[in-house]
């Protein structure tokens, strides 16, 4: 497919994107009022809970891809803004991969932040530019950061793709955060606390379960 068709493409996901960081902050928030959407929004984050991670990392996977088709297939030159972006996006294809595998919900309290720099540096990217007079020292006559190489839907340019990309990895983060833990399975495989001292002993795989039971059966310390 030729640039216009993927571009086109992007911006799609782009505009599904924002549908959906609209729709889980209604949701989020309308649950806050008397009589508002608070059973919604529970069965929101208890499906999110173990989808959540899975898509916000396939989302930072296709913002990662998308921002290297264009710089390196289309050829369209990054400025220094686009490369603050991407530092941002890039790390969140790898880590949010590590934390789906492991089920590791506490990982928004780390991605998020970065995918909200990467927000703030594509908001501030994205109206420099809608008003390109303005003087920025990010820019460069080499790689201007007011050049609009994609323009879809009359709203979306590559700086809006990255945006919405971190909004919707943050809004899933926080919506997997506030999903139910017992609709994740306690049994799984897990690897074992390093604070305990002693190694699993048996043929049985060491679980939460086994933790816990170990923890029951660990004497008390006297004095």
């Amino acid at each position: 497919m030729d640039v216009r068709t993927m571009s086109t493409l992007f911006a799609l996901l782009t505009v599904i994107a924002d549908v959906s960081v609209l729709a889980i902050a209604v949701i989020g928030t309308g649950a806050r009022w008397p009589g508002g959407l608070r059973r919604a929004r529970d069965g929101m984050c208890d499906l999110l809970s173990e989808t959540g991670l899975w898509l916000a990392w396939l989302v930072a996977l296709t913002a990662t891809l998308g921002s290297l088709y264009y710089s390196e297939v289309a050829h369209f030159l990054p400025c220094k803004l686009c490369w603050f972006q991407r530092i941002g996006i890039y790390p969140l294809a790898v880590v949010l991969l590590i934390a789906a595998l492991r089920r590791d919900r506490a990982i928004r309290f780390y991605a998020i932040p970065v995918a909200a720099i990467s927000a703030a540096i594509s908001t501030y990217h994205y109206q420099l530019e809608r008003f390109p007079n303005q003087a920025s020292p990010s820019c460069s006559v080499e790689a201007p950061c007011t050049v609009v190489w994609v323009w879809r839907f009359h709203y979306i340019s590559i700086p809006m793709m990255a945006l919405s990309a971190a909004l919707l990895v943050i809004a899933l983060l926080w919506a997997t955060g506030r999903g139910d833990p017992a609709r994740w399975k306690l049994e799984d495989p897990i690897l074992p606390d390093p604070g305990w001292g002693l190694a699993h002993r048996g043929d049985e795989p060491y679980t939460r379960s086994t933790r816990r039971d170990r923890r029951a059966l660990r004497p008390m310390k006297e004095g």
